[in-house]
């Protein structure tokens, strides 16, 4: 067997080997072929039962979520994924390309398929136009079924670590993929903030993407070397190669074991700054390996998470059983819950007729601003936190906050919720800290009222990233500009930080750069004391504070805040990573 390498996009770090395991790419498998009259009417009932089998998969997927371990932005692809495959342009069109062409479905399918994406193509707008990537995965779930392929993915082999190789993972497709112990995953499309690149961040499992052709190179079985901190991946490697492979990855592993021994040490700098270290939750289970991983606290428990994986809308009921469940399994650690982010794009099953899909999701009528357009659905909320509350140290986080009406609006519904527990005698924290998250620059621009209201803060890098540089970060034909050290994001947080610290007022970062080691140490230097992350990311980020000096670390900071060229501040950022 010849050796070969290839080259693409490292999204998660690790090294994984294995065998390669092929996902099918089923619009390159479609043949043509004419229906006998008298057998249309099979072939459209044939193409109705595939599309109602899809329908189930994808509600299995939501029920799959349940585990915990998957991002919030899950619910919300998937919201896409349904909609989409109930559109009749994709549901009902291709019936009657059956009917004129007297063609099979899978080739109906196709060719509509094709009609979809050429019109997306055509549309000016950069958010819509990249949507054909969701039109093009939801059609290959329809064509794997109408093809007798599994919509699953394939479950990996039990001797040894599996690597997943496909063209691209859909939603669904990377759900599923926590299920299994796959080693790693390659596709030939995909960039840093995609889908697939931020899941197997979660899971801490190698992966490479943008490789452009391993679908079509790979053969099943093949031996394979996943480096994703190169990007390398390396086909039937040669004894010499696999041996120096095998020795990294021992050495990879030895280093975890030993990370497994900060669990209980206090996250302090060389000079004596103390630094708390918080985890990102989405469900109850998630406190396991919260705990296990030595975090101080929860600084963001994604409550939306408790409305998109069902078929209705949670009641204050179990929406309070399910904060007092995480308040209690912290102890006296601080639990901060963010009010669920739903709208546009992220709507729940029992949202019907209350948020609407917007243009632009992003921009759209989500967060705080749908909690305050929808009034009963909040009171019930913040009263299931409030009664929680009794039972743990518990915060309140309001997120996508731009201007101080927001917050005015915000604390008198707060108020209304406890004056509401107070007429009943229901106990609850009548001084529960609120904050606000700081994800809009606007929110940045004008801290003062956020500083002046509330009790603490907490950016959400992803999202202020994402709106300070207009790049939507699902959409892979700009992920490229996509950039946490772009001068704009320096300066903002940097202005975050102080503003917060001049005003003795808490403020954390919980996006994803609190969880790259290689951002820490930029981070402290910008004063950053609270950092909210992934659990499995924590001990390497307490392993990168405890070696760190902050007094050593200010003049080479201070650089890095007045440059204005990113690839400066990147070589900035290496050289502060080696003092």
């Amino acid at each position: 067997m010849v050796s070969f390498a290839l080259n693409g996009v490292g999204v998660s770090g690790g090294i994984a080997i294995g065998r390669a395991q092929l996902v099918s790419h089923a619009t390159l498998e479609v043949a043509h072929y004419t229906i006998p009259a008298g057998k249309v009417d099979a072939e459209i009932t044939r193409f109705a039962h595939a599309v109602a089998e899809v329908k189930h998969e994808l509600e299995g997927m939501h029920t799959a979520m349940t585990g915990g371990d998957v991002p919030g932005e899950f619910g919300a692809f998937l919201d896409v994924h349904w909609m989409i495959l109930n559109d009749p342009t994709l549901s009902e069109a291709p019936k009657r390309i059956i009917l004129e062409q007297r063609c099979n479905a899978e080739w109906a399918l196709t060719q509509q398929m094709g009609v979809l994406v050429e019109q997306f193509e055509q549309i000016e707008d950069a958010y819509l136009r990249e949507r054909k990537a969701d039109i093009v995965q939801v059609g290959e779930r329809v064509l794997k079924r109408l093809m007798g392929k599994p919509g699953a993915l394939p479950a990996p082999v039990a001797e040894e670590q599996t690597i997943l190789v496909a063209h691209d993972l859909s939603p669904a497709d990377v759900i599923q993929f926590k299920h299994h112990r796959y080693g790693a995953f390659l596709t030939d499309v995909g960039g840093v903030t995609s889908h697939t690149a931020i899941v197997a961040r979660s899971l801490n499992v190698p992966a490479v993407v943008a490789t452009h052709n391993a679908r079509q190179l790979i053969r099943d079985s093949e031996m394979l070397i996943v480096d994703g901190d190169s990007g390398v991946v390396i086909i039937n490697p040669d004894r010499a190669v696999l041996s120096e492979y095998r020795l990294k990855q021992t050495e990879l592993e030895l280093e975890r074991q030993k990370l497994k021994r900060l669990r209980s040490k206090p996250a302090t700098t060389i000079d004596g700054h103390h630094v708390e270290l918080h985890a990102n939750i989405e469900l109850p289970e998630d406190l396991e390996q919260t705990l296990e991983n030595g975090a101080t606290g929860v600084g963001l428990f994604r409550s939306e998470f408790l409305f998109l994986n069902r078929a209705g809308l949670p009641g204050e009921d179990e929406q309070f059983e399910a904060y007092r469940a995480v308040a209690q399994g912290m102890g006296n650690r601080p639990v901060t819950i963010r009010t669920f982010d739903l709208g546009a794009d992220k709507n729940a099953a029992g949202l019907d007729g209350l948020a609407r899909v917007a243009p632009n999701p992003a921009l759209g009528l989500r967060a705080v601003r749908f909690c305050l357009a929808e009034p009963r659905l909040f009171l019930t909320q913040l009263r299931a936190i409030l009664r929680a509350s009794h039972y743990g140290n518990v915060r309140i986080l309001v997120p996508m906050l731009a201007s101080s009406s927001e917050i005015a609006q915000t604390l008198a519904m707060l108020e209304q919720a406890k004056e509401s527990l107070r007429e009943q005698g229901v106990p609850f924290d009548s001084q529960v800290q609120v904050g606000g998250m700081i994800e809009i620059p606007a929110a940045v621009i004008a801290m003062d009222a956020f500083l002046t209201r509330l009790d603490f803060l907490s950016i959400g890098t992803n999202d202020l990233i994402q709106y300070t540089l207009a790049v939507d970060r699902a959409d892979e034909a700009v992920a490229h500009l996509y950039d946490p050290l772009h001068p704009a994001i320096i300066r903002l947080l940097a202005m975050a930080i102080g503003l917060a610290g001049k005003a003795g007022k808490p403020i954390a970062v919980c996006g994803e750069m609190a969880g790259e080691v290689h951002l820490t140490r930029l981070l402290l230097g910008l004063g950053l004391r609270h950092f909210s992350m992934h659990p499995a990311h924590l001990l390497s980020v307490k392993q990168r504070v405890l070696t760190t000096e902050v007094a050593a670390i200010k003049a080479l900071t201070d650089r890095i805040r007045r440059a204005d060229n990113p690839d400066k501040i990147a070589a900035l950022v290496d050289r502060l990573n080696t003092l």
